[in-house]
Protein backbone atom coordinates (compact mmCIF):
# COMPACT_ATOMS: atom_id res chain seq x y z
CA UNK A 1 0.00 0.00 0.00
CA UNK A 2 2.80 2.43 0.92
CA UNK A 3 4.54 1.57 -2.34
CA UNK A 4 1.34 2.43 -4.24
CA UNK A 5 1.12 5.78 -2.45
CA UNK A 6 4.69 6.58 -3.42
CA UNK A 7 3.98 5.73 -7.05
CA UNK A 8 0.82 7.82 -6.94
CA UNK A 9 2.78 10.80 -5.61
CA UNK A 10 5.58 10.39 -8.16
CA UNK A 11 3.07 10.12 -11.01
CA UNK A 12 1.53 13.47 -10.05
CA UNK A 13 4.97 15.05 -9.67
CA UNK A 14 5.87 14.01 -13.21
CA UNK A 15 2.52 15.24 -14.49
CA UNK A 16 3.11 18.71 -13.08
CA UNK A 17 6.69 18.67 -14.37
CA UNK A 18 5.25 18.00 -17.83
CA UNK A 19 2.75 20.86 -17.51
CA UNK A 20 5.57 23.19 -16.46
CA UNK A 21 7.64 22.20 -19.48
CA UNK A 22 4.57 22.70 -21.68
CA UNK A 23 4.32 26.32 -20.54
CA UNK A 24 8.00 26.91 -21.31
CA UNK A 25 7.53 25.39 -24.76
CA UNK A 26 4.53 27.62 -25.55
CA UNK A 27 6.51 30.67 -24.40
CA UNK A 28 9.40 29.79 -26.70
CA UNK A 29 7.06 29.23 -29.66
CA UNK A 30 5.43 32.59 -28.98
CA UNK A 31 8.77 34.39 -28.63
CA UNK A 32 9.75 33.18 -32.10
CA UNK A 33 7.21 35.75 -33.30
CA UNK A 34 5.96 33.49 -36.07
CA UNK A 35 2.70 32.70 -34.33
CA UNK A 36 1.89 30.51 -31.35
CA UNK A 37 0.40 27.04 -30.88
CA UNK A 38 -3.25 26.66 -32.03
CA UNK A 39 -4.57 26.15 -28.50
CA UNK A 40 -2.98 29.44 -27.37
CA UNK A 41 -3.78 31.45 -30.49
CA UNK A 42 -6.96 33.12 -29.19
CA UNK A 43 -5.32 34.01 -25.86
CA UNK A 44 -2.32 35.53 -27.65
CA UNK A 45 -4.42 37.73 -29.93
CA UNK A 46 -6.46 38.93 -26.95
CA UNK A 47 -3.29 39.68 -24.98
CA UNK A 48 -1.95 41.78 -27.86
CA UNK A 49 -5.10 43.91 -27.78
CA UNK A 50 -5.92 44.17 -24.08
CA UNK A 51 -3.99 44.66 -20.84
CA UNK A 52 -4.06 41.13 -19.32
CA UNK A 53 -1.04 38.98 -20.13
CA UNK A 54 -0.87 35.85 -22.27
CA UNK A 55 -0.85 33.72 -19.13
CA UNK A 56 -3.90 35.50 -17.72
CA UNK A 57 -5.87 35.09 -20.92
CA UNK A 58 -4.75 31.45 -21.10
CA UNK A 59 -6.08 30.96 -17.58
CA UNK A 60 -9.43 32.50 -18.54
CA UNK A 61 -9.85 30.42 -21.70
CA UNK A 62 -8.84 27.23 -19.90
CA UNK A 63 -11.36 27.93 -17.14
CA UNK A 64 -13.99 28.19 -19.87
CA UNK A 65 -12.84 24.81 -21.18
CA UNK A 66 -13.25 23.27 -17.72
CA UNK A 67 -16.75 24.71 -17.29
CA UNK A 68 -17.79 23.42 -20.73
CA UNK A 69 -16.48 19.96 -19.78
CA UNK A 70 -18.65 20.00 -16.66
CA UNK A 71 -21.72 21.04 -18.68
CA UNK A 72 -21.18 18.43 -21.40
CA UNK A 73 -20.24 15.49 -19.19
CA UNK A 74 -22.65 16.24 -16.33
CA UNK A 75 -22.33 13.41 -13.78
CA UNK A 76 -19.60 11.77 -15.85
CA UNK A 77 -17.34 14.69 -14.93
CA UNK A 78 -15.36 13.20 -12.06
CA UNK A 79 -14.68 15.45 -9.03
CA UNK A 80 -10.98 14.72 -9.50
CA UNK A 81 -11.09 16.66 -12.76
CA UNK A 82 -11.64 19.89 -10.83
CA UNK A 83 -7.90 19.62 -10.18
CA UNK A 84 -7.58 20.96 -13.72
CA UNK A 85 -8.02 24.37 -12.10
CA UNK A 86 -4.73 23.88 -10.27
CA UNK A 87 -3.13 22.63 -13.46
CA UNK A 88 -4.44 25.73 -15.24
CA UNK A 89 -3.02 28.02 -12.57
CA UNK A 90 0.39 26.36 -12.74
CA UNK A 91 0.53 26.50 -16.54
CA UNK A 92 -0.60 30.13 -16.75
CA UNK A 93 1.80 31.26 -14.03
CA UNK A 94 4.82 29.50 -15.52
CA UNK A 95 3.87 30.84 -18.96
CA UNK A 96 3.91 34.43 -17.74
CA UNK A 97 7.11 33.94 -15.74
CA UNK A 98 8.83 32.39 -18.76
CA UNK A 99 7.62 35.15 -21.07
CA UNK A 100 9.05 37.69 -18.62
CA UNK A 101 12.37 35.84 -18.32
CA UNK A 102 12.59 35.68 -22.12
CA UNK A 103 11.81 39.37 -22.59
CA UNK A 104 15.33 39.78 -23.97
CA UNK A 105 14.65 37.24 -26.72
CA UNK A 106 13.49 39.12 -29.81
CA UNK A 107 14.72 37.24 -32.88
CA UNK A 108 14.86 39.57 -35.86
CA UNK A 109 15.85 37.19 -38.64
CA UNK A 110 14.03 34.21 -40.09
CA UNK A 111 16.87 31.82 -39.24
CA UNK A 112 16.85 32.72 -35.54
CA UNK A 113 13.05 32.83 -35.47
CA UNK A 114 12.89 29.37 -37.02
CA UNK A 115 15.47 28.07 -34.53
CA UNK A 116 13.50 29.37 -31.55
CA UNK A 117 10.28 28.00 -33.04
CA UNK A 118 11.80 24.56 -33.56
CA UNK A 119 13.22 24.57 -30.02
CA UNK A 120 9.84 25.59 -28.61
CA UNK A 121 8.02 22.80 -30.48
CA UNK A 122 10.59 20.27 -29.26
CA UNK A 123 10.28 21.46 -25.65
CA UNK A 124 6.49 21.35 -25.87
CA UNK A 125 6.73 17.85 -27.32
CA UNK A 126 8.82 16.70 -24.35
CA UNK A 127 6.38 18.32 -21.95
CA UNK A 128 3.36 16.63 -23.50
CA UNK A 129 5.12 13.23 -23.47
CA UNK A 130 5.95 13.60 -19.77
CA UNK A 131 2.50 14.99 -18.92
CA UNK A 132 0.62 12.12 -20.58
CA UNK A 133 2.85 9.25 -19.39
CA UNK A 134 1.69 9.16 -15.72
CA UNK A 135 -1.99 8.94 -16.79
CA UNK A 136 -3.36 10.90 -13.83
CA UNK A 137 -5.08 14.06 -15.07
CA UNK A 138 -5.86 15.78 -18.33
CA UNK A 139 -5.12 19.41 -19.17
CA UNK A 140 -8.14 21.65 -19.94
CA UNK A 141 -7.32 21.99 -23.65
CA UNK A 142 -7.37 18.23 -24.08
CA UNK A 143 -10.16 17.74 -21.57
CA UNK A 144 -12.66 19.75 -23.59
CA UNK A 145 -11.75 17.85 -26.76
CA UNK A 146 -12.22 14.54 -24.95
CA UNK A 147 -15.58 15.71 -23.58
CA UNK A 148 -16.81 16.77 -27.02
CA UNK A 149 -15.61 13.47 -28.49
CA UNK A 150 -17.47 11.46 -25.83
CA UNK A 151 -20.72 13.41 -26.21
CA UNK A 152 -20.61 13.45 -30.02
CA UNK A 153 -19.33 9.84 -30.15
CA UNK A 154 -16.65 10.81 -32.64
CA UNK A 155 -12.93 9.92 -32.58
CA UNK A 156 -10.76 12.09 -30.34
CA UNK A 157 -8.30 12.70 -33.18
CA UNK A 158 -10.96 14.16 -35.48
CA UNK A 159 -12.40 16.40 -32.77
CA UNK A 160 -8.88 17.57 -31.91
CA UNK A 161 -8.26 18.67 -35.49
CA UNK A 162 -11.63 20.44 -35.68
CA UNK A 163 -11.01 22.12 -32.32
CA UNK A 164 -7.53 23.35 -33.27
CA UNK A 165 -8.68 24.63 -36.66
CA UNK A 166 -11.65 26.38 -35.02
CA UNK A 167 -9.32 28.02 -32.48
CA UNK A 168 -7.07 29.35 -35.21
CA UNK A 169 -10.03 30.58 -37.26
CA UNK A 170 -11.44 32.43 -34.25
CA UNK A 171 -8.01 33.93 -33.58
CA UNK A 172 -7.85 35.08 -37.21
CA UNK A 173 -11.27 36.73 -36.97
CA UNK A 174 -10.29 38.51 -33.75
CA UNK A 175 -6.96 39.56 -35.26
CA UNK A 176 -8.59 41.20 -38.27
CA UNK A 177 -11.26 42.71 -36.03
CA UNK A 178 -8.72 44.27 -33.67
CA UNK A 179 -5.80 45.05 -36.00
CA UNK A 180 -7.18 44.75 -39.57
CA UNK A 181 -4.39 42.24 -40.24
CA UNK A 182 -2.95 39.00 -38.95
CA UNK A 183 -1.27 39.62 -35.61
CA UNK A 184 -0.04 36.83 -33.36
CA UNK A 185 -0.61 34.22 -36.06
CA UNK A 186 1.72 33.02 -38.76
CA UNK A 187 3.65 30.15 -40.22
CA UNK A 188 4.69 29.15 -36.70
CA UNK A 189 1.08 28.36 -35.86
CA UNK A 190 0.83 25.99 -38.79
CA UNK A 191 4.26 24.47 -38.17
CA UNK A 192 3.55 23.83 -34.50
CA UNK A 193 0.19 22.25 -35.32
CA UNK A 194 1.84 19.66 -37.57
CA UNK A 195 5.19 19.18 -35.79
CA UNK A 196 4.36 18.88 -32.09
CA UNK A 197 2.61 15.54 -32.53
CA UNK A 198 5.65 14.23 -34.40
CA UNK A 199 7.94 15.38 -31.59
CA UNK A 200 5.71 13.63 -29.06
CA UNK A 201 5.87 10.40 -31.05
CA UNK A 202 9.65 10.69 -31.36
CA UNK A 203 10.20 11.29 -27.65
CA UNK A 204 7.81 8.51 -26.67
CA UNK A 205 9.92 6.10 -28.72
CA UNK A 206 13.39 7.47 -27.96
CA UNK A 207 13.30 8.76 -24.38
CA UNK A 208 13.71 5.98 -21.84
CA UNK A 209 12.39 8.38 -19.20
CA UNK A 210 8.92 8.30 -20.75
CA UNK A 211 8.83 4.51 -20.50
CA UNK A 212 9.95 4.66 -16.86
CA UNK A 213 7.17 7.11 -16.03
CA UNK A 214 4.61 4.96 -17.85
CA UNK A 215 5.70 1.92 -15.84
CA UNK A 216 4.68 3.78 -12.66
CA UNK A 217 1.12 3.75 -13.99
CA UNK A 218 1.20 0.23 -15.37
CA UNK A 219 2.44 -1.22 -12.07
CA UNK A 220 0.06 0.80 -9.93
CA UNK A 221 -2.42 -1.61 -8.34
CA UNK A 222 -4.94 1.16 -7.63
CA UNK A 223 -5.75 1.84 -11.33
Amino acid sequence: MQDDKNRWFIRYVWFFVGVTINAIGVALITKAELGTSPISSVALVLSLKFAPSLGQFSFATNMLFIIVQRILLKKAFRPLQWLQIGVNLLFSTVLDITMHCLSWLNPAHLVTQSTVLMLGCAVLGVGISIEVAPDVLIVPGEGIVKAIALVSKRPFEKIKIIFDVSSVCLAMVLSYLFFSRLNGLGVGTIFSAFSIGKFVGLFNKRLGLIRKISILHESFSGT
